[in-house]
């Protein structure tokens, strides 16, 4: 794959903006995406994501202004209804965050929520997704509970749900609605519908399920024959476009009549924290310098109460729950 000019470096400072850890999340990309915006002259555009999931670098570009509105769009219905929870209920949301008991009776009961969503209103499940994704290892709403169902881990149920901090996050989200949209199509229908009707200053990033271990992360993943079906989309989109994929033989197939590059990124779903290949692909726009993550220390999110010696400790061991 070519790479592209070297001639700019992105700023390293950002902040976590989602309230969601997301198996694959691409949220330390937010400052280098600034880059790749600015040098093309895009600030201030609509910054879509037909892929949303945990939608931290979207929401690292809405609120630190280097675009003007952005569309999070996912159609895992309890990711959607999570995020139509935190964009157009804030209110309710913040009041479960700060009253429901975090314990495993709690977690078993919003389980069963998941598991029969007709007998529940959006809030309902929108919390439901929020509380599980907090108490699931690496965020994995299938996943093993963090600390255990016997809870007799280092980490308890409650470690990565910090009210405090989750609530002010949700609430600089809710803050910006009138610059979200929220939706829940699949993501061909998405760019079908923008192929004819998108502002022209309008930026795609794409980052579809994993090809190879997409069935382990995600509620909802593809077959070969979808990646083919985005693939032969995405080769037909006359917007700015970024996409990236893990790196492997059958990814570069695909995407083969298209311009890319590689970088390393380090997944946060196995405590050894291995580097892992990223495929990134592009079109009608220019990539200022190579990918580049911002590293995790320098992404804080903004806080109202100081993070406890047993979560810097964690945070320094590279240890992920």
């Amino acid at each position: 794959m070519p790479e592209p000019s070297k001639k700019q470096r992105p700023q390293s400072a950002g902040f976590f903006a989602s309230p969601l850890r997301y198996p694959g999340g691409k949220g330390r990309l937010g400052p280098w995406l600034a880059s790749v915006i600015e040098h093309n002259g895009l600030t201030g555009c609509r910054y879509v994501e037909p892929y949303a999931g945990g939608a931290g670098a979207a929401l690292y570009l809405l609120l630190k202004k280097h675009v003007g509105h952005i569309v999070i769009n996912d159609a895992d219905p309890l990711i959607h209804a999570l995020w139509h929870s935190v964009v157009e209920q804030t209110d309710e949301l913040v009041r479960l965050i700060e009253s429901t008991p975090i314990t495993m009776g709690t977690r078993e009961t919003l389980l069963e929520a998941v598991q029969r969503p007709n007998r529940h209103s959006l809030l309902e499940l929108g919390f439901a997704a929020f509380f599980l994704n907090r108490t699931s290892r690496s965020g994995i709403l299938t996943g093993g509970v963090i600390g255990g169902k016997d809870q007799a881990g280092p980490y308890k149920l409650d470690a990565r749900f910090q009210r405090e901090d989750l609530v002010a996050r949700v609430r600089a989200i809710g803050a910006m609605r009138e610059h979200i949209t929220v939706s829940k199509l699949d993501a061909l229908d998405l760019l079908d519908g923008f192929s004819s009707g998108a502002p022209d200053c309008t930026l795609i990033y794409m980052d579809p399920p994993y090809y190879v271990k997409g069935s382990q992360l995600y509620l909802h993943h593809y077959r070969h024959a979808d990646h083919v079906a985005i693939a032969k989309c995405a080769s037909t989109v006359k917007h700015p476009l970024l996409i990236t994929y893990d790196n492997c033989p059958e990814v570069r197939t695909l995407y083969s009549a298209m311009r890319g590059t590689e970088f390393s990124l380090q997944y946060s779903t196995h405590t050894a924290r291995p580097v892992a290949s990223e495929a990134l692909f592009y079109a009608n726009l220019e990539l200022p310098s190579s990918p580049r993550l911002t590293r995790s220390e320098h992404l804080t999110a903004r806080r109202t109460a100081p993070r406890s010696e047993d979560a810097k400790t964690q945070e320094r061991k590279g240890e992920y729950v």
